[in-house]
């Protein structure tokens, strides 16, 4: 297993990556893709089991406009096997142009402040519990982004930035974010993003991450410092939250082993700070090649009435 596909999310340079899918029409200047991938998934929790498998199916559309310009379309929709509206749920709908500049899309794609998480969620099942963004910094509609990726004397600088409309129903918002990436296997990145919740209420949201490969191990921190960017148990507004994340993997042959501790507090809670995430995690993943995989991973939940989580997954890419 190599190392890299633990650090993968650090050195990305597009909005969607498509790491398995199938050619299936090409021509001198346009291309087609189809990918996805089938996921069992068994959660047990509090004594019940639950069926939490899915299925992702993807196209991806390239064509030649120039020699140094080209043209982008992704599509991809999620299906699982709940009983109401929500069996299909479109993840990305967009299209674009590329080129040595980077790409523009616009539609339902990511926001600029993923590539951040990326960096500590990096299990198959749990983590990223003080990971969440804000709806203009994450995956959304009426999204027109830009991301670039940059080569400066071996290093790589990614740069994303992304401004969603409003259209009557939600805010405009907008985020942005970099990361540098260096040869000898550091990479550190920020950002920031905000979005309108209505006229007197603002979202406000700044990441920092780390992390490190060295051999076959790589360790990670994600810190975060947000306004009005969450909700507690009882879903009401957060209006001061902070947090933090680590993450640690090893590559053992085909297995990688990782763990991770994920920490977010209320901060302005009648005030005194009080624990919205407070949870370990650890994992284990093996991939018998680069289309199948099989995991386990189990999470240790530190709020005061919040049960254990324990998850068996199967995972096909195609």
């Amino acid at each position: 297993m190599n190392k890299k596909l633990i650090a993968l999310a650090v050195a990305a340079a597009s909005i969607s990556s498509v790491a398995t899918a199938a050619e299936v029409y090409s021509d001198e200047t346009s291309s087609l893709a189809v990918g996805g991938r089938f996921e069992a998934r068994a959660v047990l929790q509090d004594g019940d089991v639950t069926d939490a498998s899915r299925v992702r199916v993807n196209i991806a559309g390239k064509t030649d406009i120039t020699d140094t310009v080209y043209a982008l379309g992704f599509y991809e929709a999620e299906y699982t096997d709940k009983n109401d509206a929500d069996k299909v749920n479109n993840r990305h709908i967009n299209a674009g142009i590329g080129g040595d500049f980077g790409q523009v899309r616009y539609g339902k794609t990511d926001g600029s402040l993923g590539m951040l998480t990326d960096f500590t969620d990096i299990m198959s099942f749990h983590g990223n519990g003080a990971g969440g963004k804000i709806a203009a910094a994450d995956r959304t509609s009426n999204n027109l982004a830009y991301v670039g990726s940059f080569d400066i004397a071996g290093d790589n600088l990614t740069v994303k930035a992304n401004y969603v409309f409003d259209d009557g129903a939600d805010d405009a918002g907008y985020s942005a974010g970099a990361i540098y990436a260096l040869d000898m296997g550091l990479a550190f990145g920020a950002g920031y993003g905000e979005q309108d919740l209505d006229a007197n209420t603002t979202a406000k949201q700044a990441f920092g991450s780390i992390s490190y490969t060295f051999g076959d191990f790589y360790v990670a921190g994600l810190y975060q410092d947000a306004r009005n960017a969450t909700e507690n148990s009882d879903k009401e507004l957060v209006k001061e939250s902070r947090g933090y994340e680590f993450a640690a993997a090893y590559t053992y042959g085909k297995t990688v082993f990782s763990g991770t501790y994920n920490y977010l507090e209320d901060t302005n809670a009648s005030g005194s700070n009080a624990d919205l995430v407070d949870a370990f995690a650890i994992d284990a993943t093996h991939y018998f090649n680069k289309n199948f995989r099989s995991y386990a991973s189990y999470q240790f939940n530190q709020i005061s009435g919040a049960d254990d989580q324990f998850v068996l997954g199967a995972r096909y890419d195609f």
